[in-house]
């Protein structure tokens, strides 16, 4: 695998040489029907200490969500805004067949049709609490939504902003190529964290022309990342492969957004709002309201 010095700061450095930055999106955003199955994740009702249960009452019919224990800080934090009456009223503002339906800005609550909505914040973000692969973005999954990783790197969540999976499902041989390239990503990530830890030096080779430098310094970067990653073989358990051939899901964000829930009951009704009727910014034409949010003993 070829490895790139792609931080901002190290942009150039290595004559042809050139970074992927990743496109920065202002709003903030997450970037099928499926038959019954007695081992679906749709049907695992199990409830683990720490679990909390949420009804969400919206416009189309009502949709019950678990939220996990051991993600504490998204956990406790929507509860807070659901005992707050934050929900209630907020609409469903972007909605992608066969992808996700979002909602949570704080500044859907009263705008007009129309309006463009995904920015709303609380004015605080959410430290992650990625742990996969024991949560995945299999179809009825929970996850936060956040900025993009050129303005935050960190993979900090919005404050309130959530979307619910509804997905595809995938071919083993799509699944396949989605691992290859999952693990190129990461030996890709981990060559970038090293390089940041000698920003001091790049720069110094660079204002002094020192191209010998530099690539010396790629490839003992490059030897370092592989020893780091010499155990990334797999991405997808067979739990997940299976999950996600026969139920569907969003397997390209797995890693990258904090899961933190599960639909229990009302999937239909998600399937509902996914199929709505949007404008060009993919907000419904017609309003997609959670009119109320409560906490479930």
């Amino acid at each position: 695998m070829k490895y790139f010095i792609s931080t901002l700061l190290f942009l150039g450095a290595l004559l042809s040489l050139s970074g992927c930055a990743s496109t920065n999106a202002k709003n903030t955003e997450a970037n099928p029907e499926t038959e019954t199955n007695p081992n679906s994740v749709m049907d695992n009702n199990t409830i683990n200490p720490g679990d909390v249960k949420v009804l969400l009452h919206t416009t189309m019919g009502d949709i019950t969500i678990l939220l996990y224990g051991d993600t504490p800080r998204h956990t406790e934090n929507f509860v807070k805004l659901v005992k707050s009456g934050h929900y209630d009223g907020l609409l469903f503002h972007r909605v992608i067949s066969d992808f996700m339906v979002q909602g949570g800005d704080p500044d859907s609550k009263d705008a007009p049709k129309g309006k463009m909505l995904g920015g709303g914040d609380m004015g605080y973000e959410i430290e992650a609490e990625i742990d996969f692969p024991k949560h995945y973005h299999h179809r009825g999954a929970i996850a936060a939504a956040r900025q993009g990783d050129a303005v935050n790197p960190e993979r900090k969540s919005s404050g309130s902003q959530f979307y619910i999976v509804t997905g595809r499902k995938f071919s083993a041989g799509q699944l396949d190529a989605m691992e290859r390239k999952a693990i190129m990503q990461h030996k890709q990530d981990v060559f970038d964290k090293l390089s940041t830890e000698y920003r001091d030096s790049i720069m110094a080779m660079r204002r002094n022309r020192d191209q010998a430098g530099l690539e010396a310094l790629r490839d003992k970067l490059a030897e370092e990342t592989e020893k780091l990653t010499a155990n990334d073989s797999t991405y997808f358990t067979p739990e997940m492969r299976e999950v996600y051939m026969r139920e569907g899901g969003t397997p390209h964000l797995d890693g990258t957004y904090t899961v933190y829930g599960r639909v229990l009951e009302g999937m239909d009704v998600v399937d509902k709002i996914q199929q709505v009727e949007t404008d060009g910014n993919d907000r419904p034409i017609d309003d997609v309201r959670i009119i109320s949010a409560t906490v479930l003993p």
